[in-house]
């Protein structure tokens, strides 16, 4: 279980890295462009735009599974571990109600830019919408077209040639984010449940606590 935690971790730590090492080149290939040859890379700025918004909503769930994001545990830390454990397990409740909100709006959002339906409710989703004007043919203003997404011309656009990248490509990243937003908080409940944490996120101080109790376990046993 420890092996395929720690490949799943590689995926997502890889997949953040690359995203932020490829904006950081795309954006000072322009810099060189603009001012040392007075030209432009003119999808540059937007596909930046887009990476930041992948590395983002990706880098949110992965901190929620490594208990990384900014927390107050004053509370907690003056209440029972009974009391704190119930207090993680109504937060996290809220997070995955919060969480499911957004999973139904991002992919409501990119549904029709993949001509596919949205759902119907207005809260939650209580099934798929019969009539919807389907926007597959909308594109980004700058990122041109590459080849190998050309499949998606007969899959979702009709036959037409896009002649920049459809939207539904760099958006896709809203429910696949939000999805795994979801995921990572009901592991995160399991957790709390099953006692392994009385809490969603640990101050470092916490954090050190806990540290320097299992280095002394590991000197006992």
């Amino acid at each position: 279980m420890q092996t395929k935690h720690s490949f799943v971790d590689q995926i997502e730590e890889t997949l953040i890295a690359l995203l932020l090492g490829l904006m950081t080149v795309v954006t000072f290939a322009n810099v060189i462009a603009r001012f040392g040859f007075n030209s432009n890379i003119l999808w540059a700025l937007e596909l930046t735009v887009f990476m930041f918004g992948w590395l983002v909503l990706l880098g949110a769930s992965y901190a929620v599974k490594k208990h990384s994001h900014l927390g107050v545990d004053a509370i907690l830390n003056m209440v029972s571990p009974g009391a704190a454990r119930v207090m993680g397990i109504i937060s996290v409740g809220c997070c995955l109600v919060f969480s499911l909100l957004l999973l139904k709006g991002a992919y409501d959002y990119w549904a029709v830019f993949a001509d596919l339906p949205p759902t119907s409710g207005r809260w939650f989703p209580t099934g798929f919408a019969d009539k919807f004007r389907s926007q597959s043919f909308y594109e980004v203003q700058d990122v041109p077209m590459v080849g190998f997404l050309r499949f998606l011309e007969d899959l979702i656009n009709y036959g037409d040639e896009y002649e920049k990248l459809p939207k539904v490509v760099p958006y896709l990243v809203l429910p696949v984010s939000m999805l795994l937003l979801v995921l990572r908080f009901a592991q995160a409940a399991m957790q709390i449940w099953r006692g392994e944490t009385d809490r969603l996120v640990a101050s470092h101080e916490v954090e050190d606590e806990i540290e320097e109790v299992r280095a002394q376990q590991g000197e006992q046993g």
